[in-house]
């Protein structure tokens, strides 16, 4: 019950009749309406509702999709991770109220789709990632993405794509930046990954080389001839 209040209170539309209708009040307070100033604030108070609601959404009791998005990093690290990616990946294809335009939709789930390819690879690489980047992939996963999501999805679609932020930039310009700067991340670790294997690979090769190639015969030691027994070699 009380979340749903602390809904109601925090939506744009309530905000907007409330602004609304203090200006009314001030008025009054300065003399200015008379003996109409109570009245006339519960009908500003009603056109601001109703245009807030308009432009910026009416309020709602119901839990929006992007709240459940939270993840713990829980048990175990791939299970926690897998589960995450799957909250986001389900999350951005629904694309409440179309929040996420189809470039960045599709920038999502293929960031998805690379962190569940790293978690493969992971597994299957003979090397190992630093206590530093193993934090960083697993929280990729579990906090970094999801939270992004989840914060630019509580932003109105009116006031993400039009108003300018601190930066300079909208919000939806902003998302597109931290989705670049995670898919950068996880390329590093990929490659990183790719990077102790082909050494591991190299490493084995110049092994099998010294030991059955040429330079592993030993000095003097001519290589056994394939010609038959008792068979002169021909001039």
């Amino acid at each position: 019950m009380g979340q749903k209040l602390l809904r109601l209170v925090a939506a744009p539309a309530n905000w907007c009749g409330l602004g609304l209708a203090a200006v009314v009040l001030v008025l009054q307070g300065l003399g200015l309406l008379g003996t109409l100033g109570l009245g006339v604030a519960v009908l500003g108070y009603a056109a601001g509702f109703v245009v807030g609601g308009l432009w910026l959404g009416w309020p709602s009791t119901r839990e929006p999709e992007w709240e459940a998005l939270q993840f713990t990093d829980e048990g175990d690290a791939r299970e926690a991770m897998e589960r995450a990616l799957d909250g986001v990946r389900r999350l951005t294809e629904h694309n409440p109220d179309n929040r996420i335009p189809a470039s960045l939709q599709a920038r999502v789930l293929e960031l998805c789709k690379a962190l569940a390819g790293l978690l493969d690879q992971w597994e299957r690489s003979k090397g190992n990632l630093s206590l530093q980047d193993s934090f960083h992939a697993r929280h990729i996963a579990i906090r970094y993405l999801p939270e992004a999501l989840n914060t630019y999805l509580s932003i109105p679609a009116s006031y993400a794509t039009t108003r300018l932020l601190e930066n300079g930039k909208t919000a939806q310009d902003t998302f597109k930046e931290s989705i670049a700067e995670l898919e950068a991340k996880v390329r590093q670790l990929g490659d990183d990954l790719a990077s102790q294997d082909a050494h591991a690979f190299l490493v084995h090769s110049k092994f099998l080389k010294e030991k059955f190639g040429s330079a592993g015969q030993r000095p003097g030691v001519d290589a056994p001839s394939l010609a038959a027994p008792n068979q002169e070699p021909k001039p």
